[in-house]
């Protein structure tokens, strides 16, 4: 009942009066209590079918905590989607590092695109990409020399030195600055006690078996075969059922900048039945992938999840007539006939962790306060109230209140030669009184988060739920939002 909140504002001065109560109904509206998203387990259970599953490879080895645990969870998803479906290409846009491509490809054989808008992040997964085929290449030729020495029981233990990086995998995503070369690798000798890794075992299982080069056969004419000339026989086999494909299966980096028009086919050549996926798709992005799903037949499913709320582009935001243009939001026709707006800095709020903060991981409130008081002075001082430039992540790099002031009007390019030391600490002395009040105001930003977050993947499902060839549609929290705050997924099928 909508009535039992409407003693959280004063009915004349629309002042918020009932704290608690403001927190109740923030919370009433949030998705979790509304009992609109679909469990996990529940969606997984629907698809559940003939799928490769988890293999062993250990992303926390290469990929962050956070990264680690968003790749994990939706690779495994949307395999199950592609078996569903019964299809093998997946679409990654905003593809970024290619840290979800790339691990889709070799844990679960897929045909994945990966699709971004920076050539920069293009290049490092071309990179990754190459460096990947040349360790294999280093692993085989020092495989040619253990096999020489050993008996193998199988192929999967063909024997590879420990200075290898686990999985082959550390040199995919490393820092550019990496000291160790494909050189390196070749060069080392292995230790005569040295042991086999597992991870990099696990990884000979799952690559895909036209990425890895076939260790050539050496001629015996002893009527018997060795295990040496099995391995390299088996390794042969493999080689030849992949034979039509003259590129290894590992994903394919594109440069592309992304939109509700886009077509696909001009973009991918051989664009067949495929899923279509993003992991925190930034802005309109997150939208447009949806409308591209709705629009264009190849694409049977898709898994998007969003963020960066405040960049997205509202239609009712500036009262400016645009029909041609794409907005992020509203997207259904629902929200539309009533003109909805959230405003940016509804959208900003929404960005921020409600649950992070529950456990104790608070708001910065100090570099807040910086901002806020260099605000103050930029408009009292300066007389400006808007500017192209930013100040970016001055606050980490300060020495003090008079240091972050000081590099930050730089950076807006304001001269603080006509401004003393003086000056600027009697700013921040003047109303570092009120930091407390502050923190308040943010912890209640941080509140009603949830509720905002809840009314843009509301929009985005409702637009799904509107469309005529939609078989299911439904969101799905997908991680833990301590670790990835951004948690939600939007998923659909078509009929």
């Amino acid at each position: 009942d909508d009535d039992m909140f409407s003693d959280v504002f004063c009915e004349n001065s629309k002042k918020l009066i009932n704290v608690h109560l403001f927190a109740l109904a923030a919370k009433y509206y949030s998705l979790s209590s509304l009992s609109v998203s679909t469990p996990l387990e529940d969606i997984l259970e629907a698809l559940r079918g003939d799928s490769q599953g988890p293999t062993g490879i250990k992303t926390e080895e290469f990929m962050n905590n956070k990264k680690s645990h968003e790749v994990q969870v939706m690779a495994d998803l949307v395999d199950k989607i592609a078996n569903y479906c019964g299809i093998k290409q997946v679409i990654d846009i905003g593809s970024g590092k290619g840290y979800l491509s790339s691990f889709l490809s070799m844990q679960y054989n897929l045909k994945v695109y990966g699709i971004d808008s920076s050539i920069t992040n293009t290049n490092g997964a071309l990179e990754r990409s190459r460096k990947l085929k040349k360790h294999w290449r280093a692993y085989q030729t020092r495989g040619r020399t253990n096999l020489k020495n050993q008996s193998l029981q199988s192929l999967d233990q063909v024997p590879i030195q420990d200075s290898v990086p686990s999985c082959g995998l550390t040199e995919i995503v490393v820092s550019e600055t990496s000291k160790l070369t494909e050189v390196d690798l070749v060069a080392q000798t292995q230790p005569e006690d040295s042991k086999l890794s597992e991870e990099v075992l696990a990884t000979l299982d799952v690559l895909p078996v036209d990425a890895v080069e076939v260790f050539s056969s050496s001629q015996h004419n002893c009527g018997e075969l060795c295990e040496e000339e099995k391995a390299q026989r088996r390794m042969a086999s493999l080689k030849a059922k992949a034979k039509k494909s003259s590129e290894s299966n590992l994903y394919f980096p594109l440069t592309s900048c992304i939109t509700a028009e886009t077509e696909l086919s001009d973009i991918i050549t051989d664009l067949e039945d495929c899923v279509m996926v993003g992991l925190h798709t930034c802005g309109n992005l997150a939208a447009n992938t949806l409308r591209i799903f709705t629009a264009k037949p190849e694409i049977k499913a898709v898994c998007s999840v969003g963020c960066c709320y405040h960049l997205l582009s509202e239609q009712f935001e500036n009262q400016e007539a645009c029909p041609e243009e794409m907005w992020g939001f509203p997207m259904c026709q629902y929200l539309k006939d009533k003109g909805w707006c959230c405003g940016r800095n509804a959208r900003m709020s929404a960005c921020l962790a409600l649950e992070r903060v529950a456990v104790g991981q608070m708001l910065p409130t100090e570099s807040l306060f910086y901002r806020a008081v260099l605000q103050v002075i930029i408009e009292e001082i300066y007389g400006v109230t808007k500017s192209d430039h930013h100040v970016g992540k001055t606050f980490s790099k300060s020495s003090s209140f008079v240091d972050y002031a000081r590099k930050s009007l730089k950076k807006l390019e304001l001269d603080d030669s006509k401004l003393p030391d003086s000056c600027i600490m009697d700013y921040y002395e003047k109303y570092k009184d009120r930091m407390n009040e502050l923190e308040a105001f943010n912890m209640l930003k941080v509140v009603l988060a949830p509720c905002i977050e809840a009314l843009i993947l509301l929009d985005r499902l409702c637009y799904l739920k509107e469309q005529d060839n939609i078989a299911w549609s439904g969101l799905v929290k997908l991680f833990d939002p301590v670790k990835s705050p951004r948690c939600y997924a939007v998923i659909a099928l078509k009929k």
